[in-house]
């Protein structure tokens, strides 16, 4: 088994050569994190790309009125703050550690330089960017076109495809999550997470208790947004 096998479970350097994969081990800082510690926060000068070997990270943004949004919650094998490469630019987010978690760092000179000399690499990030980006126009799509129930609906979706865990009672949500996050997430406030969680209990599309939601049926979920 090769040393850097852990790099093929990082989404942008699936596809590269084990002479490529050697290059990105070469230049990457892996640390370790407890749950709670904040690796940047939003406004702090952008220095590194950063990938998730283990744990969960919380990406996040203060909006005008001090009121936190959620954009991502991340796992094993994704990257954040690639949004800093190729400029100047500060985090334009916060990441926070929801749970212990092994992160590797790639400063972006290091990164840059790499990238230059290895067209390969490059190639791989041009795609992991452009996906990003229809994952970005996507979202915005999504604020604009569907209520809180439906906007609720798809990240239900989404978290049980991340993190589902599948039991005799349905798909349960392998993750500890606070319905103010889901609000956060959603982009609306926790008493109306709490209604809109509590209508797809009633027509019995998910079960609900104080720190689990297990979907039973995620095709009546799905309804709520096509």
């Amino acid at each position: 088994m090769s040393k850097y096998d852990y790099l093929k479970q990082i989404s942008v350097f699936a596809q590269l050569k084990e002479e490529f994969l050697q290059k990105i081990d070469d230049i990457s800082i892996v640390r370790s994190y407890p749950k709670g510690k904040t690796i940047f926060m939003e406004g702090d000068s952008g220095e590194a790309f950063f990938y998730i070997k283990s744990g969960l990270v919380k990406i996040s943004k203060l909006s005008s009125d001090g009121r936190e949004h959620i954009l991502h919650i991340l796992n094993e094998g994704h990257v954040f703050a690639e949004v800093t490469l190729f400029s100047s630019s500060d985090y334009p987010a916060t990441a926070e550690v929801l749970e212990d978690a092994e992160v590797g760092m790639i400063k972006n000179s290091a990164l840059e330089k790499l990238i230059v000399e290895t067209p390969e690499i490059s190639l791989a990030l041009i795609k992991y960017l452009n996906n990003r980006l229809i994952e970005a126009q996507n979202k915005v799509r999504n604020l604009a076109l569907y209520d809180t129930f439906g906007r609720t609906a798809q990240a239900l979706v989404k978290l049980a495809d991340d993190y589902g865990k599948k039991t005799k009672a349905g798909t349960e949500l392998d993750l500890n999550i606070s319905r103010q996050e889901l609000a956060n997430m959603v982009g609306t406030t926790r008493e109306t997470v709490i209604r809109v969680l509590s209508a797809f209990k009633k027509e019995m599309s998910i079960e609900l208790d104080k720190s689990s939601i297990v979907i039973k049926d995620i095709e009546k979920v799905k309804q709520w947004y096509r």
